[in-house]
């Protein structure tokens, strides 16, 4: 439709035409069939204003998506069509990993194609628009929305925010109409640094730390052409996102220059009544429309509400005018007036649902994004050999055989689709396994609602004789095999949103099983299901081998055994730092040294130093082994001046020392030694991955320029610094950057 017509349209719609437009209605207000809309009780919406909401949220199916735009479109006077948008995280039928197990992947185009190939999927099924990608950044494991995050590093998410939006939105053009899908940046802002990673809590922090290392993954995503930003559940300097004028008018639409719709989380306007900044649901619908929210997701404080505070002159007809058009202007980029459904096909879906080529996707995302944590004496790869040396190999754990393995937000996903580690090993000709679970992933005391689910009948629970049984058999095995793979992990229901943990260790009777199994068996591999960071210390002790796999996706059996035995290498490189302890949280490689850092070798109190722990973390940030080994060379750097438009180019010899060839992810450090304010020990600005040969030697090379050191200064202005700095080309974040340069 033409801008002229799309303003005709917008201007001969009633008030109460155009607060529809800016209500949301979650996809369970739909019946069965899809025939009618109907409302719950506790939001009060009216049957004119539910005549002619604007979005519905989580159906999807090209048969229930057509059925429901048809029936709706009849009843509309207006017929300006639905928009339906959807949790489409980490895939819609295919499955790829978890966002925290892609960034372990280094690799932002792996993300861009993902999603490129998610939206085909999801476009064919109806739906409009993606919840996705998440761009907060996360410090606290003990966060259950870790697995939704890509991690610790602003450059990083950066970085793959705006692949993943570029991915989703391919197509979506003039040109493209049925390509591709919008992509909605959330959760703005600063929801990653909720307070004691409890999921909702308050975060509170300087505004240079705000915008330093938390907004620039969700800017990325606006330069990247996002259509549209969700506010985020908690506080920012003591105000609630979804009614902060500042975050959403200063920043996000003027100095960003976002012109798209912004939507709430669920529920997130009627929050601020519990937040304790608006008295009722009118006052808090008018702090939300001054901040600039256009779509009120599942209250009925718009619905409710808005008509009155125009009235009154609380807002103006013009404000809701301007939200109204950047609804009508997203159904329009999308071709909503031309073709309502939008090309959802049923056809269509039975072609591109779960294709040999998506799932071969799945599975090279999943080798790329696990990470090979420990491999004492070069346990991994192991050899299937023929005749009497075949080693007996036994798969022990509860997710030896499991299809729930997705992760808490694949809600769109087929499980029945997925490859279970069990299903890959029977594929695989010559092996000797035999399998068992051994105990259950969790006890009651891990997850204070299991009993709850068991009444329900949501969740099972083994009665005492399968628990001996199951226990029994995995002694048994263990006695028997030449080599022990135990599956363990996170419960997939203890990660998500609501799955915030203080204890941070593999639940249920799962380390019991670890220790009693180390007792009988000569080899054991731990193969590791995850949604955030776990405290490993007793794994990395009792394990040789250690494979984190994460919630690997659809294909994550198949990968698992490839990288098992050999035929494909795990690639991938930690996205946040493991913790010792649960104590050492938040925790991250780009903080500040203190005044009395500590060097973590003298015997005196009275520096910045735990005195039962190390500062250090288990396993730092970028950290990741692989079959090959690669020795670094010193840095070497082409100046010691970097002059203001000009650049310095440091390398580093890198040499594959191992027997195989193999990826070496290579990460540039900078130090910015002085600063007007506190500069971090190191930041990560640029990866190269090199392909080597076995003994072969290549040359890392990173340009560094002066845009590359810019921060938020004593006066707030983004800009570099003269001075010194320091840089280290490194296989991970523990190494200390020593070859200098001076900024002019």
């Amino acid at each position: 439709m033409k801008e002229e017509k799309l303003r005709e349209l917008l201007e001969a719609l009633s008030v109460t035409e155009k607060i529809g437009q800016l209500i949301q209605v979650p996809g369970n207000m739909l019946n069965a069939e899809g025939q009618e809309l109907g409302v719950r009780d506790e939001l009060g919406i009216g049957e004119e204003l539910l005549r002619n909401v604007g979005s519905t949220l989580n159906v999807v199916g090209a048969a229930q998506v057509r059925r429901v735009q048809e029936e709706y479109l009849k009843r509309s006077r207006t017929k300006i069509p639905l928009l339906f948008m959807a949790d489409i995280i980490y895939g819609f039928r295919t499955v790829y990993p978890i966002p925290l197990a892609l960034g372990c992947s280094f690799e932002p185009g792996l993300l861009r194609r993902l999603c490129e190939a998610t939206a085909k999927e999801s476009a064919a099924a109806g739906a409009h628009v993606t919840f996705s990608p998440m761009g907060d950044l996360v410090r606290d494991a003990r966060w259950g929305r870790c697995l939704e995050s890509t991690g610790e590093e602003p450059h990083m998410n950066a970085e793959y925010v705006k692949a993943m939006v570029e991915g989703f939105q391919k197509g979506l053009s003039e040109e493209g109409k049925g390509k591709g899908i919008a992509s909605c940046v959330k959760h703005f802002a600063a929801y990653g640094a909720a307070e004691g990673g409890r999921d909702y809590n308050t975060v509170d922090m300087s505004e240079r730390r705000l915008r330093q290392d938390y907004l620039p993954s969700y800017k990325a995503g606006v330069e990247a052409g996002c259509e549209m930003v969700m506010t985020s559940f908690n506080t920012v300097d003591g105000i609630p996102s979804t009614g902060n004028r500042w975050l959403m008018q200063d920043v996000l639409r003027n100095e960003w220059g976002f012109d798209g719709v912004v939507i709430t989380d669920y529920a997130a306007i009627a929050e601020l009544i519990a937040h304790g900044v608006a008295k009722d649901q009118k006052e808090a619908a008018r702090l939300a429309m001054e901040a600039g929210v256009d779509i009120d997701m599942c209250t009925g404080c718009y619905a409710n509400s808005l008509e009155q505070l125009i009235r009154e002159g609380m807002i103006s007809e013009e404000q809701l005018d301007e939200a109204v058009w950047r609804v009508l202007r997203l159904k329009n980029r999308l071709g909503l007036f031309e073709d309502p459904f939008r090309g959802a096909d049923e056809a269509l879906e039975r072609e591109l649902f779960l294709k040999d080529e998506f799932r071969a996707l799945a599975r090279e995302a999943a080798v790329k994004s696990s990470v090979l944590l420990e491999n004492k004496e070069g346990l991994l790869p192991l050899t299937v050999k023929e005749g009497e040396n075949r080693k007996k190999i036994a798969l022990i754990g509860p997710y030896a055989d499991r299809k729930d393995a997705l992760g808490m937000w694949a809600i769109h996903g087929d499980q029945k689709a997925v490859v279970t580690i069990r299903e890959a090993f029977e594929e695989m000709p010559g092996l000797d396994f035999s399998w068992t679970e051994g105990c259950e992933t969790l006890l009651p005391e891990d997850y204070a609602d299991l009993p709850s689910l068991i009444e329900r009948g949501e969740r099972t629970c083994w009665d005492e004789k399968k628990r001996a049984e199951e226990w029994d058999r995995a002694m048994t095995l263990s006695e028997e095999a030449d080599v022990v793979i135990l599956a363990l992990g996170e419960d997939t229901i203890q990660g998500g949103e609501g799955g915030s943990r203080t204890r941070l260790t593999i639940p249920g009777d799962q380390r019991k099983l670890l220790s009693e199994v180390r007792k009988r068996a000569s080899e054991v591999a731990v193969v590791l299901f995850a949604g955030r960071p776990l405290v490993l210390d007793e794994v990395k002790e009792l394990a040789d081998a250690v494979l984190l796999v994460w919630y690997p996706g659809t294909e994550g059996g198949a990968a698992i055994r490839d990288m098992l035995f050999g035929k494909s290498e795990p690639q991938g490189h930690l996205s946040m730092s493991f913790p010792r302890s649960v104590g050492q949280l938040p925790l991250y490689y780009n903080a500040f040294s203190t005044g009395r850092p500590y060097d973590g070798k003298t015997p005196n109190r009275f520096f910045s130093r735990y005195t039962d722990c190390p500062n250090t973390p288990l396993y730092p940030y970028g950290y990741g082994l692989s079959y090959h080994s690669a020795e670094y060379g010193p840095v070497q750097l082409d100046g010691s001046t970097l002059k203001r438009g000009g650049s310095i180019t440091a390398r580093a010899d890198v040499t594959n020392t191992g027997y195989r060839d193999g990826v070496e992810t290579v990460q540039l450090y900078i130090q910015d030694v002085t600063g007007s304010v506190v500069r971090p020990v190191k930041e990560l600005k640029g990866v190269v991955k090199l392909e080597l040969k076995a003994g072969e030697t290549k040359q890392a090379e990173f340009t560094i320029t002066e845009e590359m050191l810019r921060f938020y200064g004593k006066d707030m202005r983004y800009r570099a610094e003269p001075g010194l700095f320091r840089v280290g080309i490194f296989p991970d974040s523990s190494g200390v950057p020593e070859a200098e340069f001076t900024l002019e």
